[in-house]
């Protein structure tokens, strides 16, 4: 299993994957297994995500989707849901198959736990639809290589039959009794439960936190679905008293574009455009752009061949430094704080506020 600071420092480069298996896992969800390359680029930690590359209808479709598996398993699984509309889940759910190749970027992701097998701690998730996947790889690691410790999911699904992994959830339960317990909270199905029908939100997340003593007493939290229900919990948990930075987040969906800010150029730069250099593996492509235009779409329009996947500030595929002058980033749901520190941005979100700009893909 790979540690963060393994990790600190590596390229995002796409590698063919061979497709081992397409396994249906709902109506509307399947999961995808990868042959595993040799080396430790692939070795991963509970939480992080694959980006990947296909062709589809003769154009290049990228999209990140989180690992389910646990890194202990020594397999690479995603799970991929059909939404509407949706070009590349899609694909994956109807016409992708065994044998298939794929372009795969290395796990990458600030969503993660490492885990230590001489702690006992008490873990709480809170997931919907699709964001179960990033938690169960989550919860699957620290149970098995934290014998002492919990885990609590709350799980938001309309029926039981969308509620993905559900038998891999209970045969978990059964293999780990007593230290995994499991909530689902159904929308559009009555449990004979009022605390379990109805959406995920504040009013029902506050009510777990008001019912079950541990809700509020754990050593880390795990939040994945949509904004909504991440800010819901998020909120009711610090009003409980729990602290922020035990609070881990990944939004499964991008939210709606933000507009971008008013371009705030420094002295010198009366036009408003910046000269951007960015670098990538060691060779440097310059260009003009617009204090109004993401430094990643202007880079890739020069020529250069630079990370991405979402382009909604979700992932961090696109992460580089700034290592001369300054930029504003519209929205950021991935990097963490240390890194905005350090001068790590996203750069499909980051926009130039000087008249100089250079930024590494390779720091």
């Amino acid at each position: 299993m790979a540690t963060k600071a393994e990790q600190k420092g590596s390229k995002p480069k796409f590698h063919p994957l061979t497709v081992l298996e397409v396994r249906r896992e709902t109506s509307d969800s399947v999961s995808v297994s990868f042959e595993v390359p040799e080396g430790a680029e692939f070795r991963y930690l509970p939480g992080q995500y694959l980006t990947l590359k296909a062709e589809i209808n003769g154009a290049e479709v990228r999209r990140s989707y989180s690992l389910c598996s646990s890194p202990l398993s020594g397999t690479l699984r995603v799970a991929i849901k059909q939404v509407e509309g949706g070009v590349f889940s899609t694909w994956a759910n109807t016409q992708l198959k065994a044998g298939d190749v794929l372009d795969v970027m290395p796990p990458m992701g600030n969503f993660l736990l490492e885990t230590d097998p001489t702690q006992r701690r008490r873990y709480v998730g809170f997931a919907a639809g699709s964001g179960i996947t990033p938690v169960l790889s989550i919860l699957k690691t620290a149970l098995e290589r934290e014998p002492e410790s919990e885990f609590l999911l709350f799980y938001g699904n309309r029926k039981t039959a969308s509620i993905l992994f559900k038998n891999e959830l209970e045969d978990l339960k059964d293999r780990y009794m007593g230290r995994l317990e499991v909530h689902h909270v159904l929308s559009r199905e009555d449990q004979g439960s009022d605390a379990l029908f109805g959406r995920l939100d504040a009013d029902r997340i506050r009510y777990f936190a008001d019912h079950i003593p541990t809700v509020t007493k754990a050593d880390g939290y795990f939040l994945c679905g949509p904004e909504p229900m991440i800010h819901a919990a998020s909120e009711v948990l610090k009003t409980a008293g729990v602290s922020a930075d035990k609070i881990h987040f990944e939004l499964f969906t991008a939210a709606a574009p933000a507009a971008a800010p008013a371009a705030k150029a420094d002295k010198g730069s009366a036009s408003g455009d910046a000269y951007v250099t960015v670098v990538l593996d060691g060779e440097e492509t310059h260009f003009t752009q617009s204090a109004k235009e993401f430094v990643l779409d202007a880079a890739l329009d020069a020529g250069a061949d630079v990370p991405y996947a979402c382009k909604g500030a979700v992932c961090c595929t696109c992460r580089a430094k700034v290592l001369e002058g300054t930029v504003e980033m519209a929205m950021n749901y991935s990097l963490t704080d240390d890194e905005v520190a350090e001068g790590y941005v996203l750069t499909c979100q980051a926009m130039p506020r000087s008249e100089r700009v250079v930024v590494s893909y390779d720091a």
